[in-house]
């Protein structure tokens, strides 16, 4: 079926054309939100910050574009972002949650999801009042007393609180997503500004390195686009009943994605990498010497490029171990192709599968690893390489919008398989 075959079935069925007019109505809704700030605020200082400042470019980006006018939705779904790692986090230490997560299904799923909303509420309260705490020291905020920051911190919170039920409702009601797809209209928000901004820069002599940018920005987004969607086959046999009352055999695959872990990696290892900011902007007017060698140090190693990207590319290697060994467990899907009949050909059931299917899992997770590692430095060695700082590919909001796109298509497919079936 061709692209105008399909957008030809979507125009004609009415409950595609609802649900993405429904997609359509809730990011419209959601750019409203994010042009209406809190009082106080001083854009100029405030743009300032967010160009020099990489911890309050990376919170833009969860904020779907929020924080670039401190507006009421300035956390974004970065409190329920938290939320859902810290539940992760604690699947390690509760056999219930890790049951809850990986053995009981939709239901578990649910309930699990439903814990990840409770504890939103006290992380947005927590991040709300240190973001607006290091605004005012920063001079973003300006004649702030207590009241207008207790109202400026309640208003943030329910922000937070609408937009995390506004991303539910997509999922819901419309297609893809919704928590995804806010963090996706937030990255490319910022596409016209940013367009704006090398028209600055741009210079005739110059035409050949953007030539070869574009040429290599092409290569870079289908090498992305292959690796995300690449997966590792395991072939498995489900034993089951034949009509002549006899025994037979179903021949299936178990996937094994190579990029199990997401983007998740680069964002814990930007959480550690972005501790050495804060503290400088803390520090920054401190008169003490051991606080200033504190904050020269620091400064040296952020402006160390070749420190900075191989601390930045071990990081998100090891990170995405981590979070694997978080999120897929083979002895629960060991457990599942038992309980199901199935077994891999060659492969005792039981322990020697999951054995099998982890050491499957731990090789496909390295090259998984070096994928992301590369992704996160590609912007710091574009950068180097051109001498362009608008020149930069790669990164969370790569990934992100890689991945939101591929999951639409997906969900829109399989929509229109469904209606002609």
């Amino acid at each position: 079926m061709t692209f105008w075959q399909k957008v030809k079935i979507v125009f004609k069925d009415t409950s595609l054309r609802k649900k993405i007019g429904f997609l359509l109505f809730v990011l419209i809704l959601v750019r409203l939100l994010a042009a209406v700030p809190i009082p106080g605020v001083d854009i100029f200082q405030l743009q300032n910050l967010l160009q020099s400042n990489q911890f309050f470019g990376l919170l833009n980006i969860f904020s779907g574009g929020g924080l670039s006018s401190l507006s009421l939705i300035m956390l974004g779904v970065g409190p329920f972002i938290t939320a859902s790692i810290v539940m992760q986090l604690l699947t390690v230490m509760s056999p219930r949650l890790k049951s809850m997560y990986h053995e009981e299904g939709a239901i578990g799923r649910a309930r699990f999801t439903q814990i990840s909303r409770v504890i939103t509420i006290p992380l947005a309260l927590i991040q709300g009042f240190g973001l607006l705490l290091l605004l005012q020291q920063q001079g973003v905020l300006v004649d702030q007393t207590t009241l207008q920051m207790v109202v400026n911190l309640l208003s943030i919170v329910v922000g937070s609180s609408i937009l995390v039920w506004l991303g539910e409702l997509i999922s819901e009601y419309g297609i893809g997503n919704g928590v995804s797809i806010i963090i996706f209209a937030g990255i490319v928000s910022s596409i016209p500004s940013q367009i704006s901004q090398f028209s600055f820069i741009f210079d005739t002599a110059q035409l050949p390195l953007y030539i070869a940018f574009l040429v290599l920005a092409v290569i870079i987004i289908a090498g992305v686009i292959l690796v995300t969607e690449a997966e590792r086959l395991i072939p498995t046999t489900y034993a089951n009943a034949s009509r002549q009352g006899g025994s037979g055999t179903v021949h299936s695959f178990l996937p094994l994605r190579i990029n199990m872990a997401g983007v998740m990696p680069i964002i814990f290892a930007l959480s550690i990498l972005l501790f050495p900011q804060l503290i400088i902007s803390f520090l920054g007017n401190a008169t003490s010497i051991f606080a200033n060698n504190v904050v020269d140090g620091l400064n040296w190693f952020l402006q160390s490029t070749a420190v900075y990207s191989i601390t930045y590319f071990l990081l998100v290697f090891a990170f995405t171990y981590f979070y694997t060994s978080i999120t897929f467990d083979p002895e629960s899907v060991a457990s599942n192709l038992q309980k199901n009949g199935a077994f891999i050909p060659g492969v005792r059931p039981g322990f020697s599968t999951q054995e099998y299917i982890a050491k499957i899992a731990s090789r496909i997770t390295f090259l998984g690893g070096i994928f992301l590692g590369l992704i996160a430095v590609l912007p710091v060695l574009m950068q180097q390489l051109t001498g362009i700082a608008s020149l930069a590919i790669g990164g969370t909001a790569l990934l992100i919008v890689v991945s939101v796109v591929l999951d639409l298509i997906k969900k829109i497919d399989g929509a229109i398989a469904m209606r002609q079936y």
